[in-house]
């Protein structure tokens, strides 16, 4: 994977030649300067790569993380619903025939 935007690779700076001039720079401090560069490039792509893993793997437990939050409220709204029938029933029970006496008298 490569970042948007950015020319060159660690390839391609150490495949790049230089013309050389009666004044040109010293051919090994240029060569060694790219050295340094091409490891940096190495490194920091192997660190966006890392990201970029780390990013899909915090999605991916986002994604499951919502999904499981959509699912867990059904259950309880189903235990409170058995557990409300359950308590008008007793209350039925006990109750029923005290609110029938006194709705008669």
């Amino acid at each position: 994977m490569s970042v948007k935007g950015v020319r060159l690779s660690g390839k391609a700076i150490l495949e790049k030649d230089f013309k050389t001039g009666m004044r040109g720079y010293n051919q090994e401090e240029v060569d060694e300067f790219l050295d340094i560069i091409i490891q940096d490039y190495d490194i920091l792509q192997q660190e966006i790569n890392r990201l970029q893993q780390e990013i899909d793997k915090l999605k991916k437990n986002n994604n499951h993380e919502q999904t499981t939050r959509v699912r867990a409220p059904q259950q309880p709204t189903q235990v409170n619903y058995d557990i409300l029938k359950r308590l008008s029933n007793l209350e039925k029970a006990v109750f029923g025939k005290k609110f029938v006496d006194s709705a008669e008298n």
